[in-house]
């Protein structure tokens, strides 16, 4: 499989190249291709299929031969280690826990798949990869235990200084080894314009072979289509119509989605579900797309003014509005929304949902109002003790920390401060 750049000015690439490389060097993301729909009888018979043998043909033509099938296989089942449940709210709604693993967020399926494949790429190789990564909060920490030790690369994690949680920061800054914070005194996308103007500086890549774990880098963002399979496993015996609300910042995920869609997975619709950062729910609506500077909420994963994937959505609806809004809807929330749904999730189903999977809910029930025999399910992308202090003041009860937050909880926190450019760049070299 072979990837072009979707600013169609540099020469097409291959899975390993793209992988290292994450930006093509027109600056474009890089996309697979072609896409070939697995057979309908894989779908018809996915009840005989465990998630390792899903997930594996799901993936395969992305990235075969350049991996080979059986150390392919061996990626997967490392990746899948935790489970995807799905849990039902009521007749119409239900949600899907991506918050089992290490770092208990959605990001850890796609930095595990990464961590392992770059792993295999760089076995031979004596020069070392520094992985250059912008975080609104939970790539962060999924970056960084993805790839802690793992031989020849180094991370470089960037984040905005007071707008992520205690426990996300803890996740990114206590881990040592390999793994270095660099506290930005801005928002998410002053840190996404640094690493991005890093990819194109000359003078640094000429030095060290840069490579992103954002959602950017295919590696990253194309497992992401692994759990939309999962939840429809759980789900179709039960329910035809079945849509999925992602709560969405960067766009990687529900764009992920679409893609499994692409390969023939029944979806019959996709909710963006927006905070107030909602440059997509206003693009469906005016047919303007009009990034602008991120808002602080609380679904601060969520906080982007410019989500990079969304060039990649339009391009798997082949830049036609009318086909991608058949396929999409998007809704906007505020704060004060959020934390009334998740008071409404708590007093009315007795389940305790984060910020950003109370956005998801919230889009469920916009969509529904007007697709009333829908099922839909909303994306619980991260364990609410992440933002126990928005948790525990709207639900009003104290929440028990989990094994893995408890772990990261009483370690000293280790950053360095960054103000510019120049001084990424000064760190990098140095």
């Amino acid at each position: 499989m072979n990837y072009y750049s979707l600013n169609h000015k540099a020469p097409n690439s291959t899975f390993k190249n793209a992988v290292i490389k994450g930006l093509a060097p027109d600056k474009g993301l890089y996309f697979p291709e072609s896409i070939t729909p697995l057979p309908k009888s894989f779908f018809e018979n996915i009840d005989d299929l465990s998630y390792s043998e899903l997930a594996f043909e799901a993936i395969k033509q992305f990235v075969v031969p350049e991996i080979p099938e059986e150390v392919l296989k061996t990626i997967v089942e490392e990746t899948l280690s935790f489970d995807f449940p799905v849990v039902k709210l009521n007749d119409n709604i239900s949600t899907l826990e991506l918050f089992h693993g290490p770092t208990m967020a959605f990001k850890d399926v796609g930095a595990r798949f990464m961590a392992r494949c770059l792993g295999y790429f760089n076995k031979n190789n004596d020069k070392e990869v520094t992985v250059l990564v912008a975080t609104s909060g939970d790539t962060g920490g999924a970056v960084a235990n993805g790839f802690l030790g793992v031989k020849g690369v180094n991370v470089v994690i960037l984040y905005p200084s007071g707008k992520v949680s205690e426990i996300q920061e803890k996740q990114l800054t206590t881990l040592g080894q390999n793994i270095k914070a660099l506290e930005i005194n801005g928002t998410f996308d002053d840190c996404q314009a640094m690493v991005k103007k890093a990819f194109l500086d000359e003078s640094l890549t000429s030095q060290m072979q840069l490579t992103s774990a954002n959602s950017i880098n295919v590696a990253r963002w194309l497992p992401q289509l692994f759990y939309f399979m999962f939840a429809y496993k759980q789900l179709h015996n039960s329910y035809d119509d079945i849509v999925f609300s992602v709560p969405s910042g960067n766009f990687g995920n529900i764009c992920a989605g679409m893609m499994a869609q692409k390969l023939g997975l029944p979806i019959k619709h996709f909710v963006a579900s927006n905070n107030v950062n909602n440059v997509v729910t206003r693009y469906l609506m005016s047919q303007l797309y009009e990034p602008k500077p991120s808002i602080q909420t609380i679904s601060n994963a969520m906080d982007v003014g410019a989500p990079s994937n969304f060039i990649r959505i339009q391009e798997i609806y082949k830049n036609d509005f009318e086909t991608l809004k058949e396929n999409l809807s998007s809704f906007s929330f505020t704060d004060d929304e959020t934390r009334e749904a998740m008071r409404e999730i708590f007093d009315n189903y007795n389940y305790v949902a984060d910020p950003h999977g109370a956005v998801g809910y919230l889009g469920c029930k916009s969509y529904l109002k007007e697709n009333p025999e829908a099922h839909c399910v909303f994306l619980e992308t991260a364990h609410p003790t992440k933002f126990l202090d928005v948790v525990e003041e709207v639900v009003k009860e104290e929440q028990p920390l989990p094994e893995q937050i408890q772990s990261v909880m009483g370690k000293q926190k280790e950053s360095v401060s960054v103000s510019t450019y120049e001084d990424l760049k000064d760190f990098l070299l140095n």
